[in-house]
């Protein structure tokens, strides 16, 4: 096999979302052509031609996007141990931990995430980090900046910096200054939640970046969506909602309301439903509620919906396969979404939420896919298939190839026929 990267050119009997079998040519990092499996020769220029990758028993998706990670969190719940529960337990347990990280071994574990997330598909992902509570605040930005440097050729990478109301406007300046790409913070828990809120919108306006804010991820509680989308009204850069729980405990017309202040200002909203399904509910033991945002009511309004996995592993879900057909077979069960709309959110819808280019499989879009061995979108995400393939702006950066052998009886030499005494109409 060629060492990865492997620069790419040329995708052929692909098998789409939609059933149709394809060849996909690719001009270094975009789609050039798409046309019927077999249907034309090869275009690529002979001098300049990458290679040709036959996807004969796959199905070929955008690749996924995650558009809410912890890196710097990630894969630390084995290090904590602790104990399970709400969304308080995880934050009192990730504190105390804190003071004893280091910026390696914080890089070490975020390394380890990423390379999981781009072997099963995933090539862009949005990390929140921690602006410190315990030491020096902004150990965990410098290792997560360390990380993107490293691994820029294989992966996209952004960054937030995760302001609690304690870090003060220098604190979350100096994460800008070493290169974070967004104001973040949960203003939801600060003790004056709105003034918290306008607080972190008034540093990203100053430093004219964009703002991802953890939003209302309880089941009761304050409401600040509404406040944070009418901050944001007429911006030009990017803002998006992370969590939004209170909203899918809100009646119905309280509900339209405050979707239709989130579609006003186009707030992109992102959904984390492994994490948020952990965390929420705990003290309903009875008809405990599914801790999902309102995912119908925002898609039918037109609002930008992207989903994610959050976090893997560590207090806040000590679960989790960095697998982004994971997130979206639970959009499917716990939040009724198609098929289609369940991977529409882990990959185009993410996408567009965290403003990145179109990578749909048509002429001019990114060529960023993910190739699977199933034989389509319903076998991928009810399976989640070793065999991929990830391309990533138009190279192979993973590839990964499952042998299985299992030992299988000889089957019977005639077919088993029921006693005589049975009814056929009874036989089960």
């Amino acid at each position: 096999m060629s060492a990865l990267p492997l620069r790419v050119s040329r995708l052929t009997g692909a098998r789409l979302a939609d059933g149709r079998l394809v060849d996909v040519e690719l001009d270094g990092d975009r789609v050039s052509a798409v046309s019927p499996a077999g249907g034309a020769g090869d275009t690529a220029d002979a001098a300049d031609a990458g290679a040709t990758l036959d996807l004969d028993g796959f199905v070929l998706l955008p690749a996924p996007a995650e558009p809410h990670a912890h890196l710097d969190k990630a894969l630390s719940w084995d290090l904590i141990e602790p104990p399970m529960g709400d969304l308080e337990r995880a934050i009192e347990s990730w504190v105390a931990y804190t003071a004893t990280m280091t910026e390696e071994s914080i890089a070490e574990r975020a390394e380890a995430q990423v390379l999981a997330m781009v072997q099963r598909g995933t090539t862009a992902i949005r990390s929140h980090v921690d602006l410190l509570r315990t030491g020096d605040p902004l150990r965990g930005v410098r290792a997560l900046v360390g990380v993107r440097e490293r691994l820029a050729g294989i992966v996209d990478l952004e960054l937030v910096a995760l302001a609690s109301s304690e870090a003060s406007d220098a604190v979350v300046e100096g994460a800008l200054d070493l290169g974070v790409d967004l104001v973040g913070g949960a203003p939801h828990l600060a003790p004056e939640p709105l003034a918290d809120l306008r607080r972190l919108v008034a540093i990203a306006e100053r430093r004219d970046v964009g703002a991802d804010l953890h939003t209302d991820e309880s089941l009761h509680g304050p409401l600040t969506i509404v406040e944070f989308a009418r901050l944001v009204r007429g911006w030009s850069r990017n803002a998006s909602a992370g969590h939004c729980v209170r909203l899918g405990t809100l009646p119905l017309d309280e509900l339209a309301e405050v979707v239709a202040e989130v579609a006003a200002s186009d707030l992109g909203v992102i959904s984390l439903p492994i994490t948020n399904l952990y965390l929420q509910g705990w003290d309903d033991p009875v008809a405990t509620p599914r801790g999902l945002t309102a995912l119908r009511a925002l898609l039918d309004a037109g609002v930008r919906v992207g989903a994610g996995a959050d976090n893997v592993r560590d207090p806040f879900n000590p679960v989790g396969r960095s697998d982004a057909l994971e997130t979206a077979s639970l959009l499917i069960t716990a939040g009724h979404l198609t098929l289609t709309e369940a991977y529409d959110a882990v990959s185009v819808g993410a996408r567009d939420v965290m403003r990145l280019p179109d990578a749909r499989i048509a002429p001019g879009s990114a060529a960023e896919f993910l190739a699977v061995r199933a034989t389509g979108l319903a076998d991928a995400v009810a399976s989640g298939p070793v065999g991929r393939l990830v391309i990533h702006r138009g190279r192979l950066v993973s590839r990964t190839v499952a042998t299985t052998e299992t030992a299988v009886p000889a089957r019977r030499s005639a077919p088993l026929s029921l006693p005589p005494s049975v009814p056929l109409e009874q036989a089960s």
